[in-house]
């Protein structure tokens, strides 16, 4: 018997019609254009007016599946990579799946921040592999400017909101998931936290966490350059492939200069990795399936010859991980 092989079948993304300048923030906090540019390379992010998640999700699944003739029922599981989910309560992905009456899908939250995405796709490769329908949703979506303390510019300054995601399909072709490298370190979970709630019942008197989230951004910065080409490192390794071999790597958008040092690091030209941080900066789980889907529109991927890419992401958690695919 056939070993089952799984492909991205198509992409899609969604953010928010307002996008806020770097000028226009300068009106609300103390910073500057320049300040903001010179360290993240960020010049622009879409805020939410009002809608959440899922609000997000769902339009981002349905440019997922627009045009493509795919019935939902047909959808065996849906994954939402977040860490700015709706409530505790139905999922995001719940509500997704509702929506795009994909009524035969399982459909669960995947919490790892930042690295969520590639979390949620590798997950999702593997139980795709072990069901009878032949098609699972993953996304990444986020409404980070909920999760933010305006009053802190260290951090107002660097997150957008958005969602992004693609269709898995059981196939017949070439397998394109090659090899991955997957971590955590809970030991520096403090570097970067969000939605923090005390324990509060008659039987405790403790006052309220403020929630929002705060950021060493040195002890990530240091973390994420030396991780991360580790990480990239390795799974080339473990597909005897060179970083010559490899068409893109695609990072998670959280700083250009991490993106250019980790470039360095690796030997290789800056041409290699994408960026579009200056047009949505840090969209956390949403960043690498927005930056998927801007690439296959503007027919750099998914053309028509094969093609070696790199997916690696880092976040809180502390986690990373590092996914090489070949696709055509």
């Amino acid at each position: 018997m056939e070993p089952i092989k799984i492909k991205i079948h198509s992409t899609g993304k969604y953010v928010p019609e307002k996008k806020v300048s770097n000028d226009d923030l300068s009106k609300w906090m103390d910073t500057s254009h320049e300040w903001i540019y010179k360290r993240t390379g960020i010049v622009t992010r879409h805020l939410s007016e009002g809608e959440d998640t899922s609000d997000l999700c769902i339009k981002a699944s349905r440019n997922v599946l627009e045009g493509r003739s795919i019935d939902p029922e047909d959808i065996g599981l849906i994954i939402v990579a977040t860490m700015t989910p709706d409530g505790q309560s139905p999922s995001v992905a719940s509500k997704v799946q509702a929506a795009i009456k994909a009524t035969n899908a399982m459909a669960f939250d995947l919490n790892a921040a930042c690295s969520g995405f590639v979390y949620a796709l590798s997950t999702a490769e593997k139980m795709l592999r072990h069901m009878h329908l032949p098609y699972a949703l993953v996304l990444g979506g986020e409404v980070m400017s909920k999760a933010i303390d305006w009053s802190d510019r260290k951090t107002a300054v660097l997150f957008g909101d958005g969602a992004g995601g693609v269709l898995l399909k059981k196939s017949e072709e070439d397998e394109q998931f090659l090899t991955e490298d997957l971590h955590a370190n809970g030991n520096k979970g403090y570097a970067l936290t969000s939605g923090e709630k005390k324990v509060s019942n008659p039987l405790v008197d403790t006052q309220e966490a403020s929630g929002f989230l705060t950021m060493d951004g040195r002890e990530i910065f240091n973390f994420v350059t030396k991780s991360i080409p580790k990480s990239i490192n390795k799974v080339l390794t473990d597909n005897d492939t060179s970083i010559e071999e490899v068409d893109y790597v695609l990072l998670h958008q959280a700083n250009a200069r991490i993106i250019e040092i980790v470039a360095k690091k690796l030997g290789c030209s800056i041409d290699k990795f994408p960026m579009n941080i200056q047009t949505y900066g840090n969209t956390s789980a949403a960043s690498l399936p927005i930056l998927i889907d801007e690439l296959a529109k503007d027919n750099k991927l998914f053309i028509d010859k094969k093609q070696k890419i790199i997916l690696s992401a880092f976040g809180g958690g502390l986690t990373w991980g590092t996914l090489l695919l070949e696709i055509n």
